[in-house]
């Protein structure tokens, strides 16, 4: 699979086609869906929508500048041709990546997006040279969890001390 080009992801015959490519997570449609993903966790989190004002400064707090090659790489899937998924993934160290900015937007889920994704980031953390893959989640993404179980990840003991992580996993890439 092209990690920097069209890389197809599942294919759902019910929804239509994924397909998710390398994409610079400052374009247009990256930034959409990066501030479609904070607007949610953070709404969720806050349990009220969260304002554009705090969007915009989780944007600017956490910075995506890790997300491009040669320490990332950062994905947008789009479903028949409308984005309606991002993702990243960064280099830890050399032999592990982590997940980040995983989202699908909630009126594509349960159409194939969340793991066309998975499947395109987990190939460009074995191009960076990762051997296993790692992300933090909170108890509240459920959805998160559960595709991240579906897709072979396993709970592991805390590996950072992220200030919203509240549940860990792992998965082997080899």
């Amino acid at each position: 699979m092209d990690i920097n080009s069209t890389s197809t992801g599942s294919t759902s015959a019910a929804a239509g086609d994924w397909t998710v490519t390398g994409e610079h997570f400052a374009t247009p449609d990256a930034t959409a869906l990066r501030r479609a993903y904070y607007a949610e966790v953070a709404g969720r989190y806050w349990k009220r929508p969260a304002t554009e004002a705090e969007v915009d400064e989780g944007l600017r707090d956490d910075p995506a500048d890790g997300l491009v090659p040669p320490t990332g790489h950062f994905v947008v899937g789009r479903l028949e041709g409308t984005p309606r998924a991002c993702g990243g993934v960064r280099l830890l160290d050399p032999v592990t990546a982590e997940l980040t900015r995983v989202y699908v937007d909630p009126r594509a889920r349960g159409t194939g997006g969340g793991a066309a994704l998975l499947t395109a980031l987990e190939a460009a953390a074995r191009a960076l040279g990762a051997g296993r893959i790692r992300l933090d989640t909170r108890s509240d993404l459920v959805e998160a969890r559960a595709l991240y179980a579906r897709q072979g990840y396993r709970e592991i003991p805390a590996y950072n001390a992220g200030q919203y992580a509240e549940h860990w996993f792992e998965k082997p890439l080899s």
